[in-house]
């Protein structure tokens, strides 16, 4: 779970490098703007299925658990800088969870008032509407869940 440092909303807003997952940060930045909410970048990984995001090389594989973990952690930190850069009225702060994407962002749900993902739509069928990830956080989250298409 997300802990709430404030009586502020928090918007949980899921970070992968995708161009789907930026869209879903710049919405849920702006939906913090006007609500008056905090926001919360959240970013999960696995090892060593890390390769699989957008964040991420192909040579990815070959990295120790604990040098992927400090990549991730570095773009993490680079896309929240200028998240704060963009909206300074916005309290933003990150989360780095090693874990399976959907499972985190659904955990990090139960604190939250809204849950922002892009959708990639990454599968082996041509006509899915959302991604594995975004279809978890969709069914399984504890709040409303806003998908941001590409």
């Amino acid at each position: 779970m997300i802990e709430v440092q404030n009586d502020h909303r928090v918007i949980v807003a899921g970070v992968d490098g995708s161009p789907a997952a930026e869209r879903a940060v710049e919405w849920a930045l702006e939906e913090a703007r006007a609500c008056g909410d905090d926001v919360i970048l959240l970013h999960a990984w696995q090892y060593p299925l890390v390769a699989m995001t957008a964040f991420h090389s192909e040579a990815w594989p070959a990295l120790a658990q604990g040098e992927v973990e400090k990549v991730a952690g570095d773009a993490l930190d680079a896309v929240t800088e200028t998240a704060r850069k963009r909206v300074p009225e916005v309290r933003i702060d990150s989360r780095l969870v090693q874990g399976h994407p959907g499972e985190v962002l659904v955990d990090a749900s139960g604190d939250a008032r809204l849950l922002v993902v892009g959708s990639r739509g990454l599968g082996g069928f041509t006509g899915m509407l959302l991604g594995s990830v975004s279809s978890s956080c969709v069914h399984h989250a504890r709040c409303p869940v806003v998908v941001v298409r590409d």
